[in-house]
């Protein structure tokens, strides 16, 4: 079993597991959830079919009460509606700050769970159980929580640490083929920004299974390399703006399509090719490495190709972009393959980032960023 620890605040540590058929063990880690009176497990119905009954059964042996709270799946689910819902769940299952809640499934249910552990009677306890690879490689660990309203995505949350994450790579042999190909834009992400020994790993596999055999250690690598930018910046003033690469342009799209046509990764991977693309425009990025990017993109299924959007409502998403601070839009670039740097673009100049000219206007940092 692989451990990693992530000490964002000096009085707090979380504690990641990664091994494969972790979720058939749990109730080895009875010094993680025993002090618990009660436990809630919030899930989605997708999920549920494959592995609640299971958690149910192996947290119940250490004596407390064990609720479910299981929620529609996808990203519609994530919002404040959904969120008041679960919080009268709780009260109806009269849970105190002596209980905790447990996130089993994709990043939707991890978001929404940390965001309501963050917020309820000012904070209980939580878990991470991720069971897709977005939120194995991700957003289960860096403290993010929060929802999306109409007009933009994670615009409501707060920074709250999970007490630990227990991540099983296997749970991703139930995991549909799209899905399983969305997470894959986080994966190669990191590689692009922090590691081009992951990113030339990743272009050597041929089949899937192969992929699979050996995600125990990718997984692993994604989050050391996470780790390691959320603990110098958890709050993302400063270099862990660099996750973000491909994200400003992907959540637009997400946001744009409804959150149907698009999904979280296939938007990130449009973002990554397309901010790359203009980075090759303006002089930053050799035009190798963008072939490179677009390679493997293609090779994973992943769509580079920026889809046509009306201007003026793309300009009324993206003006709500949490990334701005004051008039200026940070934004991730790849000078090379394993590095990233922050341009800065002004608020209307913004809209540039979906047109052809996009970073005429941007302006480059002296920090860099390079976790090769």
């Amino acid at each position: 079993m692989k451990k990693l620890t992530c000490a964002v605040q000096s009085s707090h540590k979380t504690e990641i597991y990664i091994h494969n058929g972790l979720r058939e063990h749990l109730y080895e880690l009875k010094d993680k959830f025993e002090k618990y009176n009660s436990i809630v497990i919030i899930t989605d119905k997708n999920v549920a079919s494959h592995y609640l009954r299971l958690v149910v059964q192996q947290l119940k042996s250490f004596g407390g009460n064990v609720y479910s709270i299981v929620i529609p799946a996808g990203e519609s689910s994530k919002n404040l509606h959904q969120v008041e819902s679960i919080y009268y769940k709780l009260s109806e299952f009269n849970i105190t700050r002596s209980d905790a809640l447990v996130a089993l499934g994709g990043g939707v249910v991890g978001d929404i769970t940390g965001f309501c552990a963050a917020t309820y009677l000012r904070g209980v306890d939580y878990f991470q159980i991720p069971t897709s690879l977005i939120a194995m490689t991700d957003s289960s660990v860096g403290d993010k929580t929060g929802v999306d309203l109409d007009v933009g995505k994670n615009l409501v949350g707060a920074f709250y640490p999970a007490e630990a994450v227990f991540v099983d790579p296997d749970c991703l042999k139930t995991l549909e083929d799209r899905y399983y190909i969305d997470g894959m834009a986080e994966v190669i992400k990191y590689g692009c920004i922090a590691s081009s020994k992951l990113f030339v790993r990743l272009a050597g596999y041929h089949y899937q299974e192969d992929l699979q055999d050996d995600m125990e250690d990718i997984v692993a690598k994604c989050l050391q390399i996470k780790r390691n930018i959320v603990e110098e910046d958890e709050k993302e003033s400063g270099v862990r703006r660099i996750l973000n690469f491909g994200h400003t342009i992907g959540h637009v799209i997400e946001n744009y399509f409804g959150y149907q046509g698009y999904s979280h990764g296939e938007g990130v991977a449009v973002g990554m090719y397309n901010i790359t693309r203009m980075s090759v425009r303006e002089g930053i990025t050799p035009q190798e490495d963008l072939e490179n990017l677009g390679k493997m993109l293609v090779k994973y299924g992943l769509p580079i190709d920026m889809p046509e959007m009306d201007l003026a409502r793309v300009k009324d998403i993206v003006m709500r972009d949490k990334k701005f601070t004051g008039d200026v839009l940070n934004v991730c670039v790849m000078p090379k393959i394993g590095s990233a740097e922050m341009v800065r673009v002004q608020k209307d100049k913004a809209i540039d980032l979906f047109t052809p000219d996009a970073l005429e206007q941007a302006e480059l940092p002296e920090e860099q960023a390079d976790q090769q």
